[in-house]
């Protein structure tokens, strides 16, 4: 502890913004307990990496996080180096051997004990769990911190995941699904619009999947309804939508209350009839152009994101020539690609037909420059119109320009709105005279 008598804290989230809701609940527990963030790590008490497990690469992030923080530890052996998170409960024991230096690690399922285990006795390494348990699920009783800016926030509505694809380690590593209540998730949006917050993005591994482990009476349907009924937020955002589940009745209430934002987040993986059957994705490629086609017909102006995975095992130059003529011919307004990469304990990584990681990378650059394109020309549609536009504040490009998005433009993950003059407030909602159009971003003027 510090000379004031006051417990520092040096925190860093890493991953999804479902894992920093559970950095957030944990700030809150902290805070409760006295402890005050700090910018600085040499000036902390505690030391604490929520890490992201889920890939190689997130892997690597993490342990490369922790060792930076070590270093301050081994400079004060007073401090406390704490490690929460995904990559905790993906490799349990093996941690604790590969980084003594740390004093504390939690997993998915524990990490909401941290003050306890923090002034107690150090708990058992968590394993990954069997899909049968019934881990841990937050609620609104627990202290939350949202170190989103103020007028923006996420709200996990579940846990865990239904699907079981070939590739993906969310299963045994969150568990299987857990859905909160209607009313438990009615008091935690009451709480964050009372904080000032205009956009509330609501998170799950499938947000349609919601409910479908607590009966029919509860589902995303009814949700929406009642956060438009006894809320006055006004943007509320879908992240994300399993293909398969997608309904006739979510687009025409989205068509039907502008509230939700005309933006749909559709991860479909792939288009190729065969590699989606080896990921376990249940729908077809025609499954998907009906979808689009219906979405486009429904909500005319809404803007469609997807994720596509390149470098599956078994995935050859037609199926690659196939992705690169849907993404032609089905324009999306954002895409995330990503290189399939071997993950132990995915049936996917014993499967036939590994594709080389030169190869991998040189798809991926080809899907990318094809949606560089495709984004430029559908950002051009928006060039004359007028926007509403959530601020940010002042760019991070330059002091000069203040940054926004639009209700197509997801937080964290899409482009934004560069506002070229006018005054305005972070949270503040306004009218955007859309002037250019860039490869990713728009720049406009604040309507007189």
């Amino acid at each position: 502890m510090n000379e004031t008598g006051t417990k520092k804290l040096y925190m860093v989230s890493l991953g999804c913004s479902k894992n920093l809701v559970d950095s957030e609940v944990m700030l809150g527990l902290l805070e409760k307990d006295g402890y005050r963030v700090t910018q600085h790590p040499e000036n902390a008490d505690l030391l604490l990496v929520n890490t992201c497990g889920f890939i190689g690469s997130a892997v690597k992030e993490a342990i490369d996080e922790i060792l930076d923080l070590a270093r301050y530890k081994r400079k004060d052996q007073s401090k406390k180096l704490v490690v929460t998170g995904c990559l905790v409960q993906r490799y349990g024991t093996e941690l604790e051997k590969e980084l003594p230096e740390v004093d504390l690690f939690l997993g998915t399922d524990s990490f909401h004990n941290i003050v306890t285990q923090l002034n107690g006795e150090k708990p058992p390494i968590p394993i990954a769990h069997s899909l049968e348990q019934s881990p841990f699920l937050m609620d609104s009783s627990m202290p939350r911190r949202v170190s989103t800016p103020p007028h923006r926030a996420y709200m996990k509505i579940t846990e865990g995941c239904i699907n079981r694809c070939s590739y993906c380690l969310i299963p045994s590593i969150r568990g299987r699904l857990r859905s909160r209540s209607i009313p438990d998730l009615m008091t935690e949006a009451r709480k964050l619009e009372a904080a000032g917050v205009k956009e509330l993005t609501l998170v799950a591994q499938d947000l349609l999947a919601y409910g479908l482990d607590l009966g029919r009476q509860t589902n995303l349907m009814g949700l929406l309804q009642q956060l438009l009924a006894e809320t006055e937020i006004p943007w509320i955002r879908l992240l994300y939508l399993h293909p398969a589940r997608v309904q006739d009745y979510l687009l025409l209430q989205m068509a039907q209350d502008s509230r939700i934002v005309p933006y749909l987040d559709i991860p479909f993986q792939h288009v190729s009839d065969h590699i989606l059957k080896l990921m376990n994705r249940p729908y077809t490629q025609n499954t998907i152009k009906q979808l689009m086609e219906k979405i486009r017909s429904l909500l005319p102006g809404a803007a469609l994101r997807t994720t596509m995975m390149v470098g599956f095992p078994g995935e050859t130059e037609e199926d690659i020539n196939e992705l690169t003529d849907f993404l032609r011919n089905h324009h999306f307004e954002h895409l995330g690609v990503f290189a399939y990469a071997n993950e132990e304990g995915c049936r996917a990584a014993s499967f036939s037909g590994q594709v080389p990681e030169e190869e991998k990378e040189r798809r991926l650059r080809r899907i990318m420059e094809l949606q560089a394109e495709v984004s430029l020309a559908a950002l051009q549609k928006y060039v004359g119109r007028v926007e509403q536009v959530l601020v940010e504040g002042l760019s991070k490009e330059s002091d000069l320009l203040l940054e926004g998005r639009t209700r197509y433009q997801a937080p964290e993950i899409d482009g934004c709105v560069y506002i070229a003059n006018g005054v305005a407030e972070p949270g503040d909602l306004v009218d955007v005279t859309i002037t250019e159009a860039h490869t990713y971003d728009l720049v406009g003027e604040l309507k007189e």
